[in-house]
């Protein structure tokens, strides 16, 4: 058992996972395992529950946790504070929790935000293996990004990198829960698409009913999804112009939704691209739900 070497933590709003993955055979997770996050429970109590998990990972493989754990959080840690900042589980914020894990399990941790762990996992054994440089985005409750160059999670002087789900979108005004206005999240996020159709005249159903509206002809599902290819368009373009990455892999919900892959978004993208062309490989992962914690555990490699 001494290759049960890279052990990872995906810590989300609602459930907490745990991987122990085998380095000579990178995506097999030779162990794994969940919990409730119980975040209305505090901040204490979610610390414990990721301590619990660690020891349930100890309980399964007969083996001690390793010098070295990799966590993959919602949020990031503030290089100058070392606080948590910008999560959504929001009793973390403006809290040491990677110096409180570290004491209470033992051993040092590597921590990154979740979208740096999607983007991670999907660019070393995932769609984008073998690219240079991978934008890793995440199309879903809400909307973010990883950045990934040689094989590395690019993180930042602020530790923002790759959070395009803030910048502002010419011509888009609607609030966001940040305090800005105009921001992408607030237009590609999946709730704000439900939320778009509801103000046209639709009724309240979820994203994946839109778009089975919207394959069957209905008008207005339609105008959904028009507005999600031209915007995606224009939004990723600004990626592509500041980046040029190799491979653009898209995780979440909305990601799901096979328009994003299509010729004719492609064509939308490059009208916004400050090039001739375009050869960026835009990409559906291959991880699925396993890219957090795999990513996670890759912190550790």
């Amino acid at each position: 058992m001494q290759n049960l070497s890279q052990w990872g933590i995906d810590l989300g709003g609602t459930k907490i996972e745990g991987a122990i993955m085998d380095p000579s055979s990178p995506g097999r997770a030779l162990y794994r395992l969940r919990r409730e996050t119980g975040a209305d429970l505090g901040y204490d109590h979610i610390l414990s529950q990721i301590a619990g998990l660690i020891s349930d990972l100890e309980s399964a493989s007969g083996v001690s946790r390793p010098p070295k754990i990799g966590i993959g959080t919602p949020g990031t840690l503030d290089p100058t504070t070392e606080t948590l900042k910008n999560s959504n589980t929001t009793c973390l914020n403006g809290r040491p929790v990677l110096k409180d894990l570290e004491r209470i399990l033992g051993c040092e941790i590597a921590m990154a935000n979740d979208a740096n762990c999607f983007a991670l996992a999907e660019a070393l054994i995932g769609a984008g293996a073998g690219a240079g440089v991978v934008f890793g985005v995440i199309l879903g409750t809400g909307v973010g990004g990883g950045v990934v160059v040689n094989g590395r999670v690019l993180p930042g002087l602020h530790g923002i990198a790759g959070e395009w789900g803030h910048n502002p979108l010419p011509g888009e005004s609607r609030p966001c829960y940040c305090g800005r206005s105009g921001c992408l999240e607030g237009v590609l996020a999946g709730p704000s698409l439900e939320k778009f159709y509801r103000e046209q005249g639709g009724d309240a159903v979820r994203l994946p009913e839109i778009v089975r509206r919207a394959q069957a002809g209905e008008e207005l599902a339609i105008q959904v999804m028009v507005r999600l290819r031209e915007k995606f368009a224009e939004a990723i373009s600004l990626v592509i112009n500041i980046l040029d990455p190799d491979a653009i892999v898209i995780g979440g919900g909305v990601g799901n939704i096979p328009l994003l892959y299509e010729e004719q978004t492609r064509v939308a993208v490059m009208r916004h691209v400050f090039n001739r062309d375009l050869h960026t490989r835009i990409l559906s992962p291959i991880l699925g739900d396993s890219a957090g914690v795999f990513g996670a555990a890759l912190l550790v490699g």
